[in-house]
């Protein structure tokens, strides 16, 4: 199977306002939990496009893994604020069958480029 998409929330461009002041908070010793806390998160959380699969892994030490066939995907919605539009993040979230979605992924880096490949790889 091919890895068509691979991406992992982005820290400074889905929230740089927090990121600056978390920095800004490192002198009193508060900014550097917020940020270590903040950058496992993000690291442990992976959206990725394989095959005809879209695979939503998270956590670091115990995993979470979510598979959805993409025939089965119904509706695939993109929120953007301003500051979102202009950093290119957005929160994304996929539904199937129910009105609550199955797959939801905050701060994810060029999100119309993975509604674009689910669009194509439906078309197939």
């Amino acid at each position: 199977m091919r890895t068509t998409f691979s991406e992992r929330p982005a820290m400074f461009r889905s929230n740089p306002f927090g990121f600056i002041f978390s920095v800004l908070l490192i002198p009193l010793g508060v900014g550097i939990v917020i940020l270590l806390v903040w950058y496992l998160k993000c690291l442990s959380t992976r959206l990725e496009l394989t095959g005809n699969d879209l695979v939503l892994t998270k956590g670091l030490l115990s995993k979470d893994r979510i598979e959805l066939e993409i025939d089965g995907i119904r509706t695939v919605r993109i929120y953007q604020s301003f500051m979102n539009r202009i950093f290119n993040v957005g929160s994304v979230s996929v539904f199937t069958a129910g009105d609550l979605p199955e797959i939801e992924v905050v701060g994810l880096p060029d999100p119309h480029e993975l509604r674009e490949l689910i669009n194509r790889k439906q078309g197939e």
